[in-house]
């Protein structure tokens, strides 16, 4: 009988491991065996969390069983560093939950006006210089699309003095998940991308993200 793949899922910034619950709970109903990994978002940087990811897989986990890896925001980025720089595990697939792959402006103003709020996850992550995402990785990409978060005060702020300054770019490139833009969540090197009518916490605890993270995981792709 072949063992299943394990599933980690890694939470985003000032979160903990158990704002994963809903979102395991539900792969779980798909027959999936998942794991809620903690690490400190704001104390360490991505690469000291990215080596306690491996060590701890070194310690609870065999180098034989392929592990799927689930990112929520700065989560996914985690993901990234962790598969470029330790390419010893056996990575069946990742997908990333409103994970801005190209850096993140609502970050940028957050790190301008109080760094503290970021911590060690603005360098070499959040500011869009995190490694890039290996040849062999397969990554499927979901983005939200409802403007309801934290995070919307600097984006709408960031839209209106884009507008203001007669920015030619498109309404479609100002769109947000409250938190991180759609144009920020794309990577070239992904597998698929999937846009869903969730925002950027709410995408944790909605049924149809939880069913398309399965279906990739299963199968490779998103459910169209």
């Amino acid at each position: 009988m072949q063992q299943k793949n394990r599933t980690i899922l890694i939470h985003g910034l000032h979160q903990t491991a158990w704002i994963m619950r809903p979102l395991a709970k539900r792969l779980q109903a798909q027959g999936l065996d998942t794991h809620q990994y903690g690490y400190r978002s704001m104390r360490d940087g991505i690469q000291t969390n990215s080596e306690r990811l491996n060590k701890w897989l070194e310690q609870h986990h065999h180098p034989d069983q392929p592990i799927d890896l689930v990112g929520h925001s700065l989560g996914g980025l985690i993901i990234r560093d962790f598969v470029y720089h330790y390419p010893q595990w056996q990575i069946g697939r990742c997908v990333t939950l409103g994970t801005p792959h190209i850096g993140s402006i609502c970050a940028d103003y957050i790190w301008r006006l109080t760094p503290a709020m970021v911590g060690k996850s603005y360098v070499d992550a959040l500011d869009g210089t995190v490694a890039p995402l290996p040849e062999h990785i397969t990554l499927g990409i979901i983005a939200g699309n409802r403007p309801y978060g934290l995070g919307q005060v600097f984006l709408q702020y960031h839209n209106r003095k884009l507008r203001k300054a007669g920015n030619p770019l498109l309404d479609e490139h100002l769109v947000h998940d409250g938190t991180v833009y759609l144009k920020e969540t794309q990577l070239e090197a992904a597998t698929d991308h999937l846009i869903m009518p969730v925002s950027h916490t709410g995408m944790l605890v909605d049924n149809d993200v939880a069913k398309q993270t399965g279906y990739f995981l299963q199968h490779g792709q998103f459910k169209r």
